[in-house]
């Protein structure tokens, strides 16, 4: 990164790795520039459609992998790197890849060559071989005896354990490859064998259950699993996950399901993760990867707040396209397409014009198409009974000639002019009062204040005072004429001393009055009845103490707190 001789014009170079390691990309990007425009213009320059199946990941100085944000500066989620250096990987693996084109496709089989070869897409022998062969006749093209001798399929790196036994049974399987097959059929068939895989886009993430074995999580457009010793375990769909959270290290996910005898269940599920972060990042992924395969749009995507009391907590959006709304926008576009090549055809076919006399029925459609937009748009009462119009009270709308007449809006609600009202009838009561009621307005608030709750109170004594061309206090105070006349506590309140007047003013509600002490009893009931819960030895909290909530809860936090305070206290034994 360097800054330009204009201060204040700072320019931001940052290198992005592609699949391929040895190809980079030099990119610019200025303080204010979001995660999408980097995204937007790696993926204009690869001239990739599908844009929201890619992502960029980056490293922090934790060793902690990071997918950069869209919605954010690039620059404030990267400020501690040097150099700024991200990988442009596949984020969200389609469940049929054939979805995408172009070099969409070639980025996803370049994704998952990456991911045999790294020993992600973990698969047995025989199917690491036919991979691996497919792969030989993409780079290599049909085999020949004459330029293919000895084992040259060692000189591709193809599998994490890429053993002579493999190389052989990919040696084998190459030779009987039809020959003069096109390339792109390779990598298709590629593709084919790769989605059935139960590691098909999986990024293992390194978790302990609650008996500390290692395990391994793993997160596509199925649902969540669990893998040991690189087979699948278990398998949650993302229609029987409820909710995912996380508390510390504790990767929670609380599912909802049906047994065998079509019973509703719920049981939570626990996974502890090395650090906090990587809790937090694998939280992350697994909410990115259920709302993108699951919601009908981005606009039905709410705030998710993730971590407990007792950790730092996040806030998450999710920005961009789902994969709903790419299907449904890729669908209309086909159909458009064949309806403007049904349309171009039927054109071609008519070659004789038509006579002012005798008309075509495409050509008056087209000719009264062609009319002005505002001679073919309904009228404003259409569908009314009665020709009234919606919000017709007779005022604002009505019709003049025949036609329609709008009169000007006014972007005034009722309350803006019951509190203008209020407003003009506080100001008349300053000019008598010496302009202490005024000011007591602005000092208390709407709901405080007793002049503005009066004045909607009685918004027609109000109307009726402004009628007779004064305005009465006693009226805007809701008062009789009778009590007026009397010495009421009030009147002496107003005609008093302003020493004595300072003196007597209104006593203010505070908020943090009432929210502290609340705030303080539900901390230490909350405290309480987790120590009463994890101290007491009966079996009815049996199942709330082995939850993992109150598991993480016991040794991350309650019993070193524990352990301190005996220790300070000198009663350890």
């Amino acid at each position: 990164m360097f800054r330009n001789k204009n201060e204040g014009n700072i320019v931001y170079k940052c290198t992005v790795r592609l699949l391929d390691d040895s190809d980079v990309l030099e990119c610019e990007f200025q303080p204010f520039h979001k995660g999408i425009y980097l995204l937007e213009y790696l993926c204009g320059e690869l001239e990739i459609k599908e844009k929201d199946y890619f992502g960029l990941r980056y490293v922090d100085s934790s060793k902690q992998r990071h997918w950069l944000d869209l919605s954010k500066s690039i620059i404030k989620q990267c400020k501690e790197l040097d150099p700024l250096l991200f990988s442009l990987r596949v984020k969200f693996y389609p469940a049929d890849p054939f979805r995408l084109t172009g070099n969409a496709r070639i980025m996803l089989y370049q994704q998952l060559k990456r991911d045999l070869r790294h020993g992600r897409l973990y698969c047995s022998l025989g199917e690491a071989a036919a991979l691996g062969a497919l792969i030989v006749q993409e780079e290599l093209g049909d085999y020949n005896e004459d330029v293919h001798i000895g084992g040259y399929v060692s000189s591709i790196e193809l599998a994490l354990r890429q053993t002579e036994y493999l190389e052989k049974k990919i040696i084998e399987l190459h030779k009987k490859r039809e020959p003069g097959q096109d390339l792109s059929l390779a990598m298709d068939e590629f593709l084919g064998i790769a989605r059935g895989l139960e590691t098909y886009g999986i990024d293992p993430h390194p978790v302990k259950d609650h008996r500390g074995s290692q395990q391994y999580i793993g997160i596509n457009n199925s649902g969540i699993s669990t893998f040991v010793t690189g087979k699948r375990s278990q398998h949650f769909r993302w229609n029987e996950i409820h909710k995912i959270n996380f508390e510390g290290k504790m990767f929670i996910a609380h599912l909802s399901y049906t047994d065998a005898s079509r019973e509703p269940k719920k049981h939570t599920v626990g996974f502890k993760c090395p650090t906090g972060a990587a809790c937090r990042y694998l939280w992350r992924c697994a909410i990115e990867q259920m709302l993108f395969f699951t919601l009908p749009n981005s606009q039905s995507a709410a705030v998710i707040s993730g971590g407990g009391f007792f950790s730092w907590g996040t806030k998450f959006r999710y920005t961009g396209r789902t994969e709903r709304e790419i299907l449904t926008e890729n669908i209309n576009a086909l159909r458009e397409q064949k309806i403007n090549n049904s349309n171009s055809s039927k054109r071609k076919a008519s070659s004789v014009p038509a006579t002012p006399s005798s008309p075509q029925g495409d050509l008056a459609q087209i000719r009264y198409s062609s009319l002005p937009r505002s001679t073919m748009s309904e009228p404003l009462g259409y569908g009314m009974p009665n020709g009234h119009f919606y919000g017709q009270d007779g005022h604002g709308v009505g019709e003049v000639n025949g036609g329609i007449q709008i009169s000007s809006l006014e972007p005034v609600c009722e309350e803006a002019r019951l509190r203008s009202s209020n407003i003009e009838g506080v100001n008349y009561l300053a000019t008598q009062m010496g302009g202490y009621a005024y000011r007591d307005s602005i000092e208390h608030s709407s709901t405080e204040s007793g002049l503005t709750v009066n004045g909607y109170d009685h918004p027609r004594k109000h109307n009726e005072a402004k009628q007779h061309g004064s305005y009465s206090p006693n009226l805007y105070y809701g008062q009789s004429d009778v009590a007026s006349k009397s010495s009421s506590p009030s009147d002496k309140f107003l005609h008093a001393d302003p020493s004595a007047r300072k003196v007597k003013k209104f006593r203010k509600f505070h908020l943090l009055h009432a929210f502290v002490p609340s705030v303080i009893f539900v901390a230490f009931a909350m405290a309480g009845t987790a120590v009463f819960i994890m101290e007491s030895e009966s079996e009815a909290f049996e199942q709330l103490r082995n939850s993992p909530e109150m598991l993480c809860l016991r040794y991350q936090y309650y019993q070193p707190l524990k352990e301190f305070v005996l220790e300070k206290l000198g009663r350890r034994k």
